[in-house]
């Protein structure tokens, strides 16, 4: 993998300045915003917000893709099903990478280290931007510079319809106001 990385590192330095943005990020998805909305207070113990992911969180040649520990404030009263998506705003295409979308029952209000594995029955995943279930750790392209990786957690006053489809974008109208509140916890990672 090391190879790998030393390959990919002119193409990394070479896109530099192509960044997908937040214009199409999760957080920006009219139907997961409500006035109503709550705050989740979503924290880490591996890291602080805006801090560096340790490796250990990393994936390929960077880590052993462990996911992070996460908690968050008890959800409010009502709450059915909570929504985490994990997704890097800084990956040279035209909208952010996804890493991970995960429906899961409100409680415990926590998610133990390396919990967010693909056969965790406590998880219902939705396919990443490259088809797969599970956490998907961050990995920049080589060269490329800091990414910042966004999880995005929201309260959910309904239960996800995933029979019809299993891409998020498609199930996104079902959650037209009913997200009772959200959280936001980020991380950078350089590439």
């Amino acid at each position: 993998m090391k190879l790998l990385a030393i390959l990919l590192y002119p193409l990394g330095l070479l896109l530099r300045r192509k960044r997908a943005g937040t214009t199409h990020s999760i957080s920006n998805a009219p139907e997961l915003a409500t006035a109503r909305t709550g705050t989740l207070g979503l924290t880490s113990p591996a890291f602080t917000h805006g801090a560096t992911i340790p490796p250990r969180h990393a994936t390929m040649d960077l880590g052993p893709n462990i996911s992070p520990a996460l908690a968050w404030e008890e959800p409010p009263a009502g709450t059915r099903q909570m929504l985490l998506v994990m997704e890097d705003t800084d990956t040279p295409t035209s909208r952010p990478a996804r890493h991970m979308a995960a429906f899961f029952a409100p409680t415990p209000p926590r998610i133990e280290e390396g919990e967010l594995t693909e056969d965790n029955r406590r998880f219902t995943y939705l396919p990443d931007h490259r088809g797969r279930g599970g956490y998907q750790g961050p990995r920049p392209l080589p060269g490329h510079g800091t990414h910042h990786y966004h999880f995005h957690l929201y309260a959910l006053d309904t239960e996800a319809d995933a029979s019809a489809t299993k891409d998020l974008d498609a199930l996104l109208p079902q959650f037209a106001g009913h997200v009772l509140a959200s959280g936001h916890l980020e991380g950078t990672l350089r590439g």
